[in-house]
């Protein structure tokens, strides 16, 4: 099983389960937990092959995708005996809680997706292929680093951009690999994303300078009825962490209003 770590204030407050992204632990969310389990319980998970979720058999396990990863979340909040729960996700963590609604809608009380990946746009998918040519070549670190900076670009964004590499180092070579190459053929599951509505309450959480992934959000919450999206100035794509004011605030807000089942 996964590892998770439980915050538990009272055991009638709704649950808020946080999925971190790739390369990153349930370590990003240092900045979240605090003011979160003052009114929720909380559950902090490390994905297979980081944070603390690391063992002989992550190492063994081939079968890299989406569906058997958001099994093993689920894992995690069955052996908990938790029923249902709000999810906050981000970056590549919100494709995983989009593949949780799609297949257990009933453990959903709403989605909350900070950074989200819904699309790779033509400088993203010309990189992703790019990467998946030299990922044999050079060292994953060198490779987790340049597509950080592009992704995570300004001055400003470099506390959450070296947090990333920080934790990326801790992961094994083959992990990544594993990793990179499932979020490199990635692309026709968020087109089924992007065309139907979950019907869940969502609330996407974007930095104003996410170049990368921003555009297509705006486009989604248009034509997904369910969905409100919040932009957050002078912030790139890793909301929670240059802006974990705002994002917490926001975040808190919308749970509140979403119903408890």
């Amino acid at each position: 099983m996964l590892h998770y770590t439980t915050h538990t204030t009272n055991e009638n407050n709704p649950w808020v389960t946080f999925v971190h992204g790739a390369g990153g632990s349930s370590s990003i969310w240092y900045k979240q937990v605090r003011d979160f389990k003052k009114e929720f319980n909380v559950l902090l998970i490390d994905l297979r092959g980081h944070g603390k979720s690391k063992s002989p058999l992550y190492e063994k396990i081939k079968s890299y995708s989406f569906d058997v990863i958001s099994d093993e979340v689920i894992d995690v909040l069955e052996h908990l005996k938790i029923k249902a729960s709000h999810f906050v996700g981000i970056s590549l963590g919100t494709i995983i809680i989009r593949e949780i609604a799609e297949r257990y809608p009933e453990k959903m009380l709403s989605m909350i997706m900070g950074g989200a990946v819904m699309k790779l746009n033509l400088r993203g998918q010309v990189l992703m292929k790019l990467g998946v040519i030299l990922k044999s070549v050079i060292p994953y670190i060198v490779l987790y680093k340049f597509f950080a900076l592009i992704i995570m670009p300004k001055k400003t964004h470099k506390e959450s951009r070296n947090l990333f590499i920080k934790e990326a180092k801790k992961l094994y070579e083959k992990e990544f690999k594993r990793w990179f190459t499932l979020f490199a053929e990635v692309n026709p599951l968020l087109s089924l994303f992007r065309i139907k509505d979950s019907g869940i309450k969502t609330l996407y959480v974007m930095g104003e300078e996410d170049h990368m992934f921003l555009p297509s959000i705006k486009k989604l919450v248009k034509d997904h009825i369910s969905s409100k999206l919040i932009i957050i100035p002078n912030c790139g794509h890793v909301v929670n962490i240059e802006q974990p004011l705002k994002f917490n605030e926001k975040v808190l807000n919308f749970i509140k209003q979403s119903p408890v089942q």
